[in-house]
């Protein structure tokens, strides 16, 4: 072979073998998982059950089963009017309820947690906690819902009341605990312990569960190639796990810059699962692209769903996000961010807020809020976007110095469409 043949297809090898190298997702691994099937969303065990409710029936068996099979379809399908259905059963289970009405409390709290409705939640847990059967569990639920209503304190008294070191709901609280604080390697270190307990256990749910919040925290620590191998191994338990295609597809994006591929996977994904975050992540994608066309479809297949009143507040924290970035309505902003304050008064909830009024002129009561509420309260990394926006607005360079520099280590999360608003604070 000539000299300058020869370089040139070494060159050519080398070139292919970096740029092979630099991706952390490869299609062979999740293409089989990708195949789009119809998700069952009934079986022989739900149709006995179900067929023993009747209009004035009082079997409180079939309430109970019915409900959690109606849970079960709303995860491994995205489709509100399931956990819809399993609210009403396990609602019926508590009026009839003689014995056992603590656990269904429990069920109907953990239904309201996932509505966002987190007062009622925390209502059901109270009742649950005075019959007092099965405390820890009721301890357990109320560290969750203290957590989701800011009520940190009174969580954390709760998190120490079921301490058990070989337990794995309390090592996943553990790891959710020192998250919130910010000690990501404390929040792995726990979550791997979790994870090794649901191992040993062969527990299918609790494996998938540990393998795809494992590979989020992976994925927070830039811990990519591990990120990616926790939601692969999640697919092999369950290939049609929704989230853990996401977030190969998330990787697929921000890590490894191929946005063509990264809707290629979402778009089976919403073939039979139907979440309306996930069209909004197919618009981001499509934003990046620069596909107005795409992009346009993807927000109104969002806006189309979310209408269905049964999502009731469980979008707000997204469409605050329409009404600041893609509609300028910053009255509206302000309006939803209140009440989100109102329904959970987090950093997260006053961030919002205060971005809100940002946008809206007014600067000092954006600083006022981000000063009392959200700065060495939260380290998510859009939240301390909108406090260093807020600085930069009132000329606090240092601070948005600062912020800067936690921000740009945190581009992963915050995604490719953020990193020309982040260099330019």
């Amino acid at each position: 072979m000539k000299p300058i043949l020869y370089l040139i297809t070494l060159m050519f090898f080398i070139s292919c073998a970096t740029e092979n190298g630099s991706s952390v997702a490869q299609k062979e691994d999740y293409d089989k998982y990708l195949v789009v099937n119809p998700i069952k969303t009934t079986s022989k065990y739900f149709e006995l059950w179900n067929s023993k409710i009747r209009p004035d029936s009082m079997q409180l068996t079939s309430f109970g089963v019915v409900g959690g099979e109606y849970n079960r379809y709303f995860k491994n399908t995205g489709d509100i009017q399931y956990l819809k259905k399993a609210e009403k059963s396990f609602r019926k289970a508590v009026e009839i309820a003689a014995v056992g009405r603590a656990g269904y409390h429990r069920a109907l709290a953990r239904n309201y947690i996932s509505q966002h409705r987190f007062k009622e939640a925390l209502v059901d847990a109270e009742k649950a906690k005075a019959i007092g059967s099965d405390l820890s569990a009721t301890q357990s639920l109320l560290f969750d819902v203290h957590m989701e209503l800011g009520n940190y304190g009174t969580a954390e008294k709760y998190l120490d009341s079921i301490k058990n070191m070989t337990d794995f709901g309390y090592l996943i609280r553990l790891s959710k605990w020192n998250d919130y604080k910010g000690d990501l390697d404390t929040t792995i270190k726990f979550m791997e312990k979790a994870k090794n307990i649901a191992e040993a256990s062969k527990n299918k749910e609790l494996m998938i569960w540990s393998y795809t919040n494992l590979a989020d925290y992976y994925g927070h620590a830039g811990r990519i190639d591990e990120s990616y191998e926790h939601y692969l191994m999640s697919l092999e338990i369950d290939p049609t796990n929704a989230y853990a295609k996401k977030g190969i597809a998330w990787i697929v994006f921000s890590k490894d810059k191929n946005p063509e591929e990264a809707l290629r996977i979402l778009d089976s994904v919403t073939m039979s699962y139907n979440a309306p975050d996930y069209f909004l992540l197919k618009a981001e994608i499509a934003d990046y692209l620069g596909d107005d066309i795409k992009r346009l479809q993807n927000l109104d297949h969002y806006f189309l769903n979310v209408k269905n009143p049964d999502y009731g507040e469980m979008y707000n924290g997204y469409n605050l996000s329409l009404f600041i970035d893609e509609t300028n309505q910053f009255d509206k902003a302000i309006k939803l961010a209140q009440r989100e304050v109102e329904n959970r008064p987090t950093p997260e909830s006053y961030s919002w807020l205060a971005f809100s009024y940002l946008k809206k002129g007014d600067k000092n009561k954006a600083k006022e809020i981000i000063d009392t509420y959200v700065v060495n309260k939260t380290f998510e990394p859009i939240l301390l976007y909108h406090a260093a926006e807020v600085y930069k607005a009132h000329n606090e360079l240092e601070k948005v110095k600062e912020l800067k520099g936690e921000l740009i280590g945190a581009l992963y999360e915050l995604g490719p469409n953020m990193e020309k608003q982040i260099q330019e604070l």
